[in-house]
């Protein structure tokens, strides 16, 4: 008999926790979504690391980007102070609040006002707070900061029995609020309670590396989502915040099959004849002038020449300079620049951090729309951080680039006494093209020699070419390969010269060889016709013989016939009559 088994029903998925998008850049991403809808974030930090314009900008651009009106309640600044202050971001508080998108209410709190007792609680606050949000049926309530709100009050239980009943009312309320708190010595807060109440908690800390500041954002808590758990840097600019994960979330941006030139022609015929891959990255190493800047503006110039546009990120010279410079090379690169299809953005590497380039990276990059994005070179950056944040910086540059189907122009310094295969930040792993130019010094002199390393996808040359920079721009010239390496420069020259003279004496000696053929073919020639000629007067003569014995002959034939009859003139006989003759002469 068999027992029947009932098959389990399938689990119904669980639904995602609602969120709501803040709005702003890189926060959403790492949060999967945005705040919990409905619940509170907590929002901690020391002085001066954004809490305040953080939370601003998230009640912002909810009533811009979303359609939902908030509620911006301060205990510290005044409201023509958080006025003044939101404009360094460029929003204009000012009219949100005129037009009843956005209620701002100052609470100024004293502790020499308040009288403490035992039945001392917020309902005075809920009562405010309720009114405003139903003034303008907001969706979004900001609370700034917590300290200012409970520093009259001394005595601990009555705090936090006020903490969460506050935050319990903001749950039952319906709407995602934003709380700010100062950071604690030992917990997250200074009182310890208020990141156990909360559904969601951010950190954000502002700290000084080697003079350079820099401020990073990290998500402690985050109740029923998965969330990044890094620690992000994150930039406050002129356009809001903008945080900056890391690492890529994933690598699923398309390749394309479309090819474009590098803007040097033997270049292009080492990589199969067409050049890199649109969408690409390209990393370009070589020791100190070499050319990689040359080699990088050639590269940004052809992209103009197609019709694209260019935007070259300098960190070494300025603008005027690199267009002199390339003047001296036949490279005129204003002309690009007049007609908006050449940008040039120049920054000394020490002005602000890596997360500051790398957002500035992004404006300009979203703001020009380039096809073709050059960064000259990249090791400057190693001096704004370490190798590990500048790594973790270029992959994130590199996964936007290959994102938005840009190609990509790298150049790397490596310093002489290292191994010339091998960038400084060790990032030729995360490109897709990898060229190298080199100083091979010999008799005297320098010069540059230029090689690929690898290049995804395509054939390509695994051939060594010598890299000239003259007048006339850059060209490639077939290396020769001597009894000692590779011959560049003058010892190429002289090679060349000797073989165009071993080549002109072979032509010569051919050439004699050539012309004594040809007289010996004359004479053999000649030889041949007097030959032919004594030939011909001996068979002549040997003709005339033969005429002369046949008429010869002839007459004589004639003649011994004449005589004949001469002998036999008076008798007429028969051949009968000569046979009884002859017989009669016999007996």
């Amino acid at each position: 008999m068999k027992m029947k088994t009932s098959r389990p029903k399938p689990a119904t998925p669980a639904k995602s926790l609602p969120k709501c998008p803040t709005g702003i850049q890189g926060l959403d991403e790492i949060t999967r979504g945005g705040f919990p809808r409905g619940r509170p974030t907590l929002v901690c930090g020391g002085a001066g690391c954004g809490k305040t314009l953080l939370a601003a900008e998230f009640l912002v651009r909810g009533a811009v980007q979303f359609g939902e009106p908030g509620v911006l309640m301060a205990f510290e600044e005044t409201e023509a102070e958080l006025k003044a202050n939101i404009a360094s971001l460029g929003f204009d508080l000012a009219d949100l609040v005129q037009r009843k998108r956005i209620l701002v209410d100052h609470i100024r709190i004293e502790r020499s006002e308040i009288e403490e007792t035992g039945e001392y609680d917020l309902e005075g606050l809920f009562v405010r707070l309720n009114f405003a949000i139903d003034s303008i049926g907001a969706k979004r309530v900001v609370l700034d900061t917590l300290e200012a709100l409970f520093a009259g009050l001394p005595n601990e239980a009555i705090l936090r029995a006020e903490l969460r009943r506050l935050f319990r009312w903001l749950k039952e309320k319906g709407v995602t609020a934003v709380i700010t708190a100062e950071r604690g010595r030992e917990h997250l807060t200074r009182h310890g309670l208020e990141e156990y109440v909360s559904d969601c908690v951010i950190v954000l800390d502002h700290h000084v590396h080697e003079q350079i500041a820099t401020r990073h954002l990290r998500v402690v808590k985050y109740r029923g989502t998965a969330h990044g758990t890094n620690e992000y840097p994150f930039l406050i600019g002129d356009d809001g915040i903008s945080v900056l994960p890391i690492t890529s979330l994933g690598l699923n941006h398309s390749a394309s099959s479309q090819r474009i030139s590098t803007g040097i022609p033997r270049l292009d015929a080492m990589l199969g004849g067409r050049g890199f891959f649109r969408g690409s990255s390209i990393l370009l190493t070589g020791t100190p002038g070499t050319g990689k800047t040359s080699a990088s503006t050639f590269f940004a110039e052809a992209a103009t020449r197609r019709g694209e546009r260019a935007l070259y990120f300098a960190f070494e010279e300025s603008p005027s300079q690199i267009m002199r410079n390339m003047r001296s090379i036949g490279l005129r690169l204003e002309p690009a620049v007049k007609r908006g299809l050449l940008r040039f953005h120049s920054a000394r590497p020490t002005l602000y951090g890596l997360e500051m380039h790398l957002a500035t990276m992004f404006k300009e990059i979203i703001t020009f729309r380039p096809d073709v994005v050059v960064v000259d070179p990249l090791t400057s950056l190693l001096v704004a951080g370490s190798e590990s944040e500048t790594k973790a910086m270029v992959t994130r540059l590199i996964d936007f680039l290959k994102g938005q189907q840009i190609t990509s122009f790298f150049t790397s310094l490596t310093h002489g006494g290292q191994a010339l295969e091998q960038s400084e930040i060790t990032i030729s792993s995360l490109m897709d093209a990898w060229l190298l130019l080199q100083d091979l010094e010999g008799n005297g002199e320098r010069n540059r020699v230029l090689y690929v390393l690898k290049a995804r996808g395509m054939s390509h040359s695994n051939q060594v070419r010598e890299f000239l920079i003259s007048d006339h721009g850059i060209d490639l010239v077939d290396a020769y390969i001597g009894p000692g390496g590779v011959l560049t420069g003058a010892a190429r020259a002289a090679q060349a010269a000797r073989e165009k003279a071993e080549f002109l004496a072979g032509r010569q000696d051919a050439a004699r060889r050539q012309s004594v053929l040809v007289h010996k073919r004359a004479m053999v020639n000649q030889r041949i016709a007097t030959l032919r000629s004594e030939y011909e007067v001996e068979a002549e003569e040997l003709r005339r013989l033969d005429e002369q014995a046949g008429t010869r002959t002839h007459v004589l034939t004639a003649e011994r016939a004449a005589l004949a009859r001469l002998r036999q003139a008076d008798t007429q006989t028969t051949p009968g009559d000569r046979s009884r003759a002859a017989t009669r002469g016999r007996s």
